[in-house]
């Protein structure tokens, strides 16, 4: 005997409602970082600073990210189809894997930058050069308490405040490398600044990519390998053996499982209850919203690696 059991915990109206919400906190992102970007491109280009520009090209990509990360939001609500019967979801982590390798390349080439100012200094503005920066920190961590709250489950909205929190440390450094350059005149300081600011880029831009690439790889979620959730299935009262299990992640809040789980030979309603518990702990335990469980009552002939109870 199998059977085929296929289960959603998804509530789809919430689910829209926070796809809506977290378009709107996305594009009203953009219109705030849009205004930071004008403000430290005029600013860096009067003060001839590089960390203020360095930063403006950070606030640039955030700009691409959000706007991208806005496109992948709208396009996750379209319904699914025979081509994609999953839907769209997987649209945010490839835009937020795109987000995470653009930042690579800029990081690098405004370290490259650096290192050729700090063989020919260049004399800064630091009066106008720490306004401009007081103006970006300011705005950052508006965008950043906007953000703060779709930064759990969404990688989209965690790219974007990451994003956001480094550009804050960003402008932190370049306000501390203005004070100490305006009473100074110590001008290497504004390259050192500038690597500073691509290295945060960089640990940003490693850690989405990282993510990113697992998900896209079928990954198991975090604390969801599929070996434990195997041993966890086989330990419920009336399974003899779990079989061929896979979890993997739509993206990080919607976490996917199939697997083959062996029962006594049985009438199909009598599995009813146990199917039950079974969805109940992948729920409960793993956070796993989509199932499908074939149950069986011998050897299908694609065991793989088999749990027995």
């Amino acid at each position: 005997m199998i059977m085929d059991a296929h289960d959603h915990h998804h509530d789809h109206a919430s689910e829209a409602l926070e796809v809506e919400e977290s378009g709107g906190k996305l594009l009203a992102s953009i219109l705030i970082t849009s205004a930071t970007l004008i403000a430290e491109v005029v600013g860096g280009i009067l003060t001839g600073s590089l960390a203020l520009l360095s930063d403006a090209a950070h606030v640039f990509l955030d700009i691409f990210a959000l706007g991208l990360g806005y496109i992948a939001v709208r396009m996750s609500k379209r319904a699914a189809t025979g081509k994609h019967s999953f839907g769209f979801y997987r649209m945010k982590v490839l835009a937020a894997f795109i987000n995470g390798a653009t930042l690579l390349i800029v990081s690098f080439e405004i370290i490259r930058e650096a290192i050729g100012r700090f063989a020919h200094p260049q004399p800064i503005i630091a009066g106008p050069m720490l306004i401009v920066a007081i103006i970006g920190l300011v705005a950052n961590l508006i965008v950043a308490f906007v953000l703060k709250g779709h930064s759990h489950d969404d990688l989209n909205a965690r790219a974007a405040f990451l994003h956001v929190l480094g550009d804050a440390l960003s402008s932190v450094g370049v306000i501390a490398a203005g004070v100490i350059i305006l009473f100074t005149g110590w001008y290497w300081l504004d390259p050192l600044a500038g690597i500073l600011i691509a290295l945060v880029i960089l640990r940003g831009a490693f850690s989405v990519l990282k993510e990113a690439t697992h998900i896209l790889n079928e990954g198991s979620p975090e604390n969801a390998d599929s070996a434990e959730v195997a041993r966890e299935i086989a330990e419920i009262e009336g399974v003899k053996g779990v079989h061929d299990a896979h979890v993997w992640a739509l993206e990080p809040g919607y976490r996917v499982l199939s697997a083959h789980v062996v029962l006594d030979d049985q009438p199909l309603s009598a599995t009813a209850e146990i199917m039950d518990h079974i969805k109940d702990m992948l729920h409960d335990h793993f956070e796993i919203k989509h199932t499908t469980i074939q149950f069986e009552c011998g050897d299908c002939g694609q065991c793989g690696s088999a749990i027995r109870a």
